[in-house]
């Protein structure tokens, strides 16, 4: 059904950085914005469709979290650098996971990142097909990206043919909210049979390839030893960044070579600070990746590294960890943010033809956010305009209260239209006590690697 939503204010975050006060937004029957622009004016050009007013609320397109995980582990994998916490926590979590815990990590996670104002998610997850019914029962938008390791000391983790399968299953459906790409955990998890397997399926399928790159400064040492080169550049030399659309999360430790190689081969990053923070893996260079044209969206990264996916949360972070990093109150400013967060996110994914701003003949994907609390007030446009300001800097994802994706509300008054979150609550906690049960023995079984024996013990592996 056609509908015209008004709001107080209206934020397209379009190039122009305008805001629209009093401001209205007219949906199409298919879920697609078919007008925007002065309430009263469209009021009188559609004067046959329902008027729905969000008073004291701020319009904008929805959030875009360019990398998470979904999972299980909230608090429970802490005080690590990441190389030792993926050995010690996360590894081992693979290796017992089933497709019933995996299923319900996205029922949780996929609720929690549309309560927070988050319409489109990139998920790099496990039994994936589970992630697909969240998403197509919850209404999220969402970009899969399943781990998939290709290496006989990771036989645990997805595998290609289970990627391709996924592809075929469920790329565009779910009225195209669901896109399916080709997901490697890292090239280390990988022999090079399967980075060439894994460009050629994302060509073949028209579809994107998303890995980890760059994390930390380990990541680099251990490319270097084993290739003669950094990370981006082992990934341009064995094609890796041949295949349909490039995304790269993290990209902490860069190189200006490196950076100039993202720039002239059009690959996205997905800066997670939040993250790289409490991993002690360190900030991202991200205005001079911003600088050098490179689409940098933001992204929480998994539940267990964050520990939420509250996408305002990071648009903060960012924004204060560029500053005190560059020693500089001026960097990565208000606007940049918001749109890392919106547009600039969407073409790192490749969706920037829907998604990321507010305007004609693109998806609905909108949230409505509270402007009568105390950390927008005061709010004000025009020569003192704070809007911006207020929204990375004060806002948190529970002052968001609608969200809409494809023209379907899909929160309203902060709750979910399509799920119980009490029960989801409850999934989780009825099934977690299994999986770390089941980790644990596992542990026991084959010994706890130590923080100081975890580097070691990776290389080895790969070797």
């Amino acid at each position: 059904m056609n509908s015209l939503i008004r709001a107080d204010h209206v934020l397209p975050m379009t190039d122009d950085n305008a805001v629209i006060v009093d401001g209205a937004v007219v949906i199409d029957a298919s879920g697609r914005i078919a007008a925007i622009g002065d309430a009263r004016e469209l009021i009188s050009r559609y004067p046959a469709l329902p008027v729905r007013h969000l008073k004291d609320r701020l319009l904008m397109p929805g959030l875009i979290n360019t990398h998470c995980h979904s999972g299980l582990l909230r608090g429970t994998a802490e005080g690590l650098p990441v190389w030792d916490w993926l050995q010690q926590f996360i590894d081992p979590m693979h290796r017992v996971l089933n497709a019933e815990e995996a299923e319900a990590a996205s029922w949780l996670c996929y609720a929690e990142a549309l309560l927070s104002g988050t319409t489109t998610i990139v998920d790099m997850w496990r039994f994936m097909d589970g992630s697909a019914r969240a998403a197509t029962g919850l209404g999220i938008r969402a970009v899969l990206a399943p781990y998939v390791a290709e290496h006989p000391e990771h036989d645990y983790f997805e595998t290609l043919d289970i990627n391709e399968k996924l592809i075929e299953r469920w790329h565009g459906r779910a009225d195209g909210r669901i896109s399916v790409w080709v997901g490697l955990e890292h090239m280390f998890y990988a022999v090079p049979q399967a980075w060439q397997r894994a460009v050629a399926m994302s060509r073949t399928h028209g579809v994107g390839l998303h890995t980890h790159s760059n994390e930390s400064r380990f990541d680099v040492d251990a490319t270097q030893k084993r290739y003669g080169v950094r990370p981006i550049q082992a990934l341009e030399k064995f094609g890796l960044l041949d295949a349909h659309k490039v995304m790269l999360a993290h990209c902490v430790w860069l190189s200006d070579d490196e950076i100039t190689i993202l720039a002239d081969r059009n690959v996205g990053v997905a800066h997670n600070p939040v993250s790289n923070m409490k991993l002690a893996s360190g900030a991202a260079p991200v205005e001079k990746l911003l600088a050098a044209g490179i689409c940098v969206g933001l992204g929480t990264d998994g539940e267990k590294e964050n520990n939420n996916l509250d996408m305002f949360e990071e648009m903060k972070v960012a924004s204060l960890l560029a500053k005190a990093t560059g020693l500089d109150a001026a960097a990565l400013d208000a606007w940049s943010v918001c749109r890392m967060a919106t547009a600039t996110g969407a073409r790192a994914i490749g969706l920037s033809n829907d998604v990321g701003t507010l305007e004609v003949g693109k998806c609905a994907d909108m949230i409505a956010v509270r402007t009568d609390t105390p950390r927008m007030t005061p709010l004000l446009t025009g020569r003192y305009m704070n809007l911006h300001h207020n929204l990375v800097h004060a806002v948190q994802g529970g002052d968001v209260d609608m969200t809409i994706v494809n023209g379907r509300t899909v929160v309203e008054n902060g709750r979910l239209v399509n799920g119980d979150l009490r029960e989801l609550i409850a999934r989780v906690n009825t099934l977690v006590p299994g999986l770390f049960e089941r980790r644990a023995r596992w542990l026991d079984s084959n010994g706890a690697i130590t923080k100081r024996g975890a580097e070691n013990s990776l290389l080895d592996a790969l070797s």
